[in-house]
């Protein structure tokens, strides 16, 4: 997993200077380089398409933008780092005083060497992003202002990349593409997610995983939109996998690569087999976690959880959005992402994929007392194993409540077995014919 973290460190680094917002070009050049790692199905949906209670917005791409002092001297340059503009800024082309500009200007006065992230998607204005001690330096006097944006009509972007499954039920990994140079929160999220269906890739998992790279909020909706098939049917009805829907289980990656505690966001319902899954392979791994609550506010999974569609959607980051200092600022770049976090970070994920594709229910043929292991030559399997003990009692425990009911995470959490050895015990009883899906 070393290679892996110093891998996707690389991709962070790499699409770190692109601008990108919740439309345009750097959201377009920010997918071509995942496409280079995984085969995408991008789409382009029109602005000014209804998709559930929002619209499309106009697309917005921007050249160059600098604020320029009394000499001439750019003293904020967008080609030095795209957090320098609001987001979504119109174009504008002036000379103004210090006090004129100052209402456009945003600062970080308790982090005075930080540049803070704002946008401005829905209401047109513009502005620009600069260190205080930046903004404490200026001199009076008249400042050249320039903004090369445009926001016309256009599309949202965004893309899919499937791993086929052996059952079409699909699990969605969902990352956010819409936050220029910020590496923990937006990038990190992107390069587990690549490496992960790469993973993923490398067998048949059962599941379907179906890995979408969309701009937050917007195109989450959007995609909801145009997929009801996917979450449930014809909208408005309620989605899942209870009522029809192909989506079954869902995890939505953000803030992926910092050094903090791994913490994961229940879904909505609580009790979503992912939740399950999450606390299981967490709390068996001894890693440093933390379990929270749903709240309607964060990432995507809001969406993926809003009532109407009510799917099991969890979240998964290292510190949660807003936890840390360096959140929406200058300060996330790739020194405050490590290989270690992420690869750590990757490998919760596979290992939640691994138990989500194995956790399957079972019933027992041969319910009337213990069957003879024995004679099946189970038993004979396991001599000389160190482990002879706990796969006979995995064994046993499978066989006594494979009632149909209990899925192979229950036997586990019930006797305190490792779910490795449950699987195993599973496999063999099925081989011998003693339990069937």
């Amino acid at each position: 997993m070393t290679g892996a973290g110093e891998e996707m460190h690389a991709l962070v680094e790499r699409l770190y200077p692109l601008c990108r917002s919740i439309t345009g070009d750097g959201v377009r050049a920010t997918l071509d380089i995942v496409g280079e790692h995984l085969p995408l199905q991008v789409h382009e949906v029109p602005t000014g398409t209804p998709v559930l209670d929002w619209t499309v917005p106009q697309e917005w791409n921007i050249k160059d933008a600098y604020i320029a002092d009394p000499t001439g001297k750019r003293v904020v340059d967008f080609a030095a780092s795209s957090l320098h503009v609001l987001g979504y800024s119109v174009p504008v082309s002036a000379t103004l005083s210090l006090d004129e500009l100052r209402g456009h200007l945003h600062t970080l006065p308790d982090h005075p060497s930080w540049v803070p992230y704002r946008t401005s998607y829905y209401r047109p204005q513009w502005g620009f992003c600069l260190a205080q001690e930046t903004l404490d330096a200026l001199p009076d006097g008249d400042y050249e202002v320039r903004i090369d944006s445009t926001l016309a009509d256009g599309h949202l972007t965004y893309a899919e990349h499937v791993v086929p499954g052996q059952v079409t039920d699909e699990v969605l990994i969902s990352c956010h593409v819409c936050h220029p140079s910020l590496a923990n929160d937006n990038l990190a999220g992107i390069a587990v997610a690549t490496w992960l269906a790469g993973a993923l890739a490398e067998g048949t998992p059962w599941y379907t995983y179906r890995f979408l790279f969309a701009p937050g909020t917007i195109g989450a909706i959007t995609w909801l939109a145009r997929n009801p098939e996917r979450v449930g049917g014809a909208l408005p009805a309620p989605a899942g996998p209870e009522t029809g829907g192909r989506v079954a289980h869902g995890l939505v990656l953000a803030c992926a690569g910092d050094p903090g505690r791994l913490t994961y966001k229940q879904s909505r319902r609580g009790d979503a087999e992912i939740d399950r899954v999450m606390r299981y392979v967490l709390a068996a791994s001894d890693r440093p976690h933390r379990i929270t609550e749903f709240t309607p506010y964060g990432y995507d999974e809001r969406q993926f959880c809003s009532p109407g569609f009510d799917l099991g959607v969890g979240s998964l980051s290292r510190t949660p959005y807003a936890g840390y200092p360096e959140y929406h600022t200058s300060a996330d770049n790739p020194d405050f992402v490590t290989p270690e976090a992420l690869a750590d970070t990757l490998a919760v994920c596979r290992e939640a994929c691994a138990v989500l594709d194995r956790n399957r229910r079972y019933r027992n043929l041969s319910p009337y007392g213990e069957p003879q292991l024995g004679r099946r030559g189970l038993y004979d399997s396991l001599g000389g194993r160190s482990d002879a003990q706990q796969a006979q009692m995995a064994m046993l425990w499978v066989l006594s409540l494979s009632d149909g009911g209990h899925s192979l995470l229950d036997v586990a959490e019930r006797s305190g077995l490792p779910f490795d050895a449950v699987t195993a015990a599973a496999d063999a009883l099925h081989t011998a014919g003693l339990i069937t899906a």
